[in-house]
């Protein structure tokens, strides 16, 4: 998200099962269709690139000093799981999270936006899937 729609976007909450995604995040104005293909077109790219996704639990302070984002509104406790994707000079998530995930992003299948939606003011929601 951040790298079509800009630095400013935050995550505001996700829901993810093996069936569907949701996505909330901050932005003031909604999608256009040629940013919605821009993000699917990334992360369909990174499921093609197979990268390693590895998990590291540590506390909340040691996350946000690694730079993993997450919805920071939320209460975490006292140990957070850190998700990354890719390695070395390729990473390009480094995330908290407690969701359901893989071991390597091959594993997913093809990403496409469904739906995008308003959420509350100022944040928006993507519904997406993954199919093989």
């Amino acid at each position: 998200m951040k790298r079509v729609l800009g630095n400013q976007v935050s995550q505001k909450g996700s829901n993810i099962t093996t069936e569907r995604l949701r996505f909330d995040f901050a932005h003031n104005e909604k999608m256009t269709a040629k940013q919605l293909q821009q993000v699917e077109n990334l992360v369909n790219q990174a499921i093609k690139q197979n990268l390693i996704v590895s998990c590291e639990e540590m506390n909340l302070e040691q996350a946000k000093n690694i730079e993993a984002t997450g919805a920071f509104d939320s209460k975490y406790g006292e140990k957070v799981k850190v998700y990354t994707i890719g390695q070395n000079d390729n990473i390009i998530s480094k995330e908290i999270c407690g969701g359901p995930h893989t071991i390597k992003t091959g594993n997913l299948g093809h990403f496409k936006i469904q739906k995008q939606e308003s959420s509350s003011a100022g944040v928006r929601r993507i519904k997406a899937i993954l199919t093989n």
